[in-house]
């Protein structure tokens, strides 16, 4: 056993890392490491939550979106795309046929909508909740007061997916504009968990400008945080953005550190993204962590992604 594949015992058995060790972990991991990583992270996610596979009903009910993040492709800035916003009667009957579907977790998300105020999507999720007491209500909607995170969760929601994207300061500035904030973005996330909501974090993976330091600062973020879930995907260029220059992120990274997700965090779900579909010539064999189960042809024809 080399020293990589020590410290990746070392955090399996839940001691912590400095912030030198995930530097290592991520800049100097061989091809044999990240598969000793993989195999742990497997073992514990099936003595975790067996074989069972959990399936997520996604709304996209708004495309609308008032931020300009440099990598998004809804960013207000984009005037090549062709809006939409769904109605209360159009959501709760997505709700309705996700449910005799079977799916027991509606997932409400998209981009900062003004005209979704608070008490619209406070009002909303009370009927969603009223109707479907059985299911999980996950919210997916940006950054909001904490009195406005309160009023959801009062309101029936049980969990809020907010990506931190980057945790250092610097790389947060240059993939977002002046007015968006790590500072509020990491508040937004402590508030949530604070309320009581299950609580997910994460990042793209190949982002531009990110490095293995900054990685390595995700994870030392993750640490501390605790997120009950983790969305990671390989970043993708969007070709009406300023980053539609950028090469994709990478599969078999974005994979490694699931797996390293897993081990950190043993009880969350770690969530790979929809990104992985349409990677060109990526080839997932194995899973990574037990949340993906992944063989991506050359235009991601075969995909599976249980969380």
């Amino acid at each position: 056993m080399n020293e990589i594949q020590r410290m990746i015992t070392a955090l399996s058995a839940g001691e912590p890392l400095q912030h030198e060790d995930w530097l290592r972990l991520i800049a100097d991991a061989s091809e044999d490491d990240r598969r000793f990583s993989r195999d742990l992270a497997c073992k514990r996610a099936q003595a975790r939550f067996g074989r069972r596979v959990f399936f997520r009903g996604i709304i996209e009910f708004t495309n609308y979106c008032k931020n300009d993040c440099y990598y998004c492709g809804i960013r207000c800035s984009n005037r090549c795309l062709s809006r939409y916003r769904l109605t209360e009667d159009e959501i709760l009957s997505c709700c309705e046929e996700g449910y005799r579907l079977g799916y027991r977790t509606f997932v409400l998300q998209g981009g900062e909508d003004g005209w979704w105020t608070d008490e619209k999507i406070t009002a909303l999720v009370r009927r969603i909740r009223a109707q479907y007491p059985d299911c999980a209500i996950t919210l997916s909607i940006g950054e909001k007061s904490r009195e406005a995170y309160q009023a959801f969760f009062d309101a029936g929601a049980d969990r809020y997916l907010l990506r931190h994207e980057t945790a250092n300061e610097a790389h947060y500035a240059k993939i977002h504009p002046a007015r968006q904030t790590l500072s509020n973005r990491t508040r937004c996330l402590r508030d949530l968990k604070d309320i009581g909501y299950q609580t997910g974090a994460g990042m793209m993976i190949g982002a531009p400008y990110q490095t293995a330091e900054t990685l390595a600062q995700d994870m030392e973020f993750l640490a501390d945080l605790r997120p009950e879930m983790v969305g990671m995907g390989p970043f993708l260029p969007h070709r009406d953005t300023p980053f539609r220059d950028f090469p994709h992120g990478s599969a078999e990274l974005t994979l490694y550190l699931l797996s390293l997700v897993r081990l950190l965090l043993p009880f969350s779900v770690p969530s790979p993204l929809s990104a992985f579909e349409v990677i060109p010539t990526a080839r997932v064999q194995e899973t990574s962590g037990g949340t993906v189960l992944a063989f991506v042809e050359d235009n991601g024809a075969s995909v599976d992604f249980p969380t």
